[in-house]
């Protein structure tokens, strides 16, 4: 399932016409990461991966839609962080790199 979900979101990110070629990247370098963080956390904690990998997936569907609606989007946002707040100790990268997708939309102005 988070292969599925991964593949969804970077396929998302490449149809994006919100997304300069630049945020683009920036944006494919980020879920690259989080892929492997989700991989590795899903050999214990399969359940927890798969939730964080949705979230992902509906934080970038909310945020590369036209309209927005913020309300929707807020949820997502908060949905993606509280899912990583019990990892934040024992997998560290996985919380920073949630943190970066979540601050990558935020200065994009989403």
């Amino acid at each position: 399932m988070i292969d599925k979900t991964i593949e969804d979101l970077e396929a998302r990110i490449r149809a994006a016409s919100k997304l300069s070629p630049g945020q683009k990247k920036e944006l494919e370098v980020l879920v690259g990461n989080l892929k492997k963080e989700v991989t590795q956390l899903s050999r214990t904690h399969e359940e927890a991966a798969d939730s964080i990998a949705a979230f992902a997936g509906l934080t970038a569907r909310e945020a590369l839609k036209s309209p927005q609606n913020p309300k929707l989007m807020k949820i997502a946002l908060d949905g993606i962080r509280a899912s990583v707040e019990s990892f934040e100790k024992t997998h560290p990268a996985l919380t920073l790199n949630v943190n970066a997708i979540s601050t990558f939309f935020s200065n994009i102005g989403i």
